[in-house]
Order: C-alpha cells, then structure tokens, then sequence
C-alpha cells in the first residue's frame, strides 16, 4: 500500500516514513525540500497517484494568527481535493489535545479549522491528538521568560515523546478510518511550572523559575487541564525525565 506522508521531511513525519517503512510499505515523504507542496498545490496530484492513505504531519512555519490560518485551510482544501481525485481511502492527521479550548490562540483557532475541514472533507479519516512533545518543553521554557526569571503556570501538562506520537500515527495510518479522533499522551500529569523546573536543571542551566498563573502559555490563559486528555487517552510510558537524561547539557 502506498502512503502518502505530508510533512513527511520534518521532525514527526520523518519518524512516521522510517515507521512505515520498517513495516515494509510503499512510503512517499512528501514536502516542499521533495517538490509537493500541499498550501500551494506543487507536485500533490502526482505525489498522491496510487496512494491509498494520506498521513497529514505539516505544521504551519509561522505562528501568527494569519499566517497559521491560511496555512492549515489552504493546506486542508487542497488535499481534500486531491485525495478525493486520486481515490484515497483514508487521510490521516496529527492535532493537539485541548485544541478547542485554546481559542485565544490564532495558531490554534487554524488548528481547530483544519479538523473540521477534515471531518467534513468526505475522506474517511482518523485524528491523533497529542499533548505537547518533550522536543517541545524547551521552547515553552525560553518563552516563559521575562526579565531573566522564567514565570509559568501551574496548570497540568501530560508531554509525550515524538517517537512515541510517530509511531501511532503510523499505527493509525495502517488501521482502517475511525471517522473519529485518538487522544495520545505522555505517563506524567506535571504543573507545567515543575516540568520548566526539570527541564532548566536537566540541562544545567541555573534559572529562577516561579508559579505564576496569569502567565499566558503562547498567549492563552490556562485553565487547570486543558493540556491534558479526557476520556479514554493512549498512555506511553517513558518519562520526560528519562528522555532528558539523553539529551545534552549546556556547556559554559
């Protein structure tokens, strides 16, 4: 079976084409470093003859609210139309746990259109919803800081490892459609102001890190849970500090 991996050259989807691989599928890393280009339209039709999934890793390169917003729409209308042409049977996408809640955000406003293009697209179709990565902890720690002291919410986060998203997503892309979405998360419910804590210690760094609940988290005020899943979630089992434990620490 051949399978179609948008985004397929980046951080999830380039473990999602060594998934599918390793199983011995037809796998085509389809981005624009590749020649397809799913927001314009460049080389999808050819990319996508014969493909009976779509797998749909892509991420906007931009976070400002329009950016983001043209991005996943243009994106999902053009692969609407071109899995339906080529007779694709299931297309299959990567969101984020607690995307409706997060509407403060434009970059989630256009995450939220682009599931219900999805669902309303006419292409039977499975969503995997993830809490944030590990790879991503940093990024959400350099942003909290303000004047040398990083200030964070205590609302719950549930991280999860990109190998462990990527290979669900190849396991959703092998299954038949759900029509329906999977929630994936990580072992550890953590305040995310604890989560800062271990990821400034794990990688040696000395910062002062304080409980501040009206620090917004990428411009969102959070609610306690609205990071993490509801219902009956996958659940991995490697801890983040188990991870961090392999990555390198800051020299100097």
């Amino acid at each position: 079976m051949k399978i179609v991996v948008i985004g397929g050259t980046g951080l999830i989807g380039s473990q999602v084409v060594a998934n599918l691989r390793s199983a011995r599928h037809e796998v085509l890393a389809a981005s624009p470093n590749t020649g397809v280009n799913a927001v314009t339209g460049e080389g999808l039709a050819d990319a996508l003859q014969g493909a009976g999934v779509v797998v749909d890793v892509a991420n906007s390169p931009s976070f400002a609210d329009d950016a983001a917003m043209d991005f996943f729409v243009r994106a999902g209308r053009n692969l609407a139309a071109a899995e339906k042409a080529a007779g694709v049977t299931h297309h299959v996408a990567l969101s984020v746990v607690g995307t409706e809640l997060l509407l403060d955000s434009g970059y989630f406003r256009a995450k939220l259109a682009q599931e219900e293009l999805i669902a309303s697209a006419g292409v039977p179709w499975t969503l995997v919803r993830a809490t944030q990565f590990f790879e991503f902890v940093g990024t959400i720690a350099n942003a909290s800081i303000i004047d040398g002291v990083a200030r964070v919410t205590s609302a719950s986060i549930q991280p999860i490892a990109s190998a462990e998203v990527a290979a669900k997503v190849a396991e959703a892309a092998v299954a038949p459609p759900r029509s329906a979405m999977i929630e994936i998360a990580g072992p550890e419910l953590l305040p995310m102001v604890e989560l800062v804590k271990r990821h400034f210690d794990g990688i040696g760094e000395t910062r002062e890190v304080i409980t501040d609940d009206t620090a917004p988290y990428f411009g969102v005020l959070l609610e306690k849970n609205w990071l993490t899943p509801t219902g009956d979630a996958w659940m991995s089992e490697r801890r983040y500090s188990d991870w961090l434990a392999t990555q390198p620490k800051r020299v100097g």
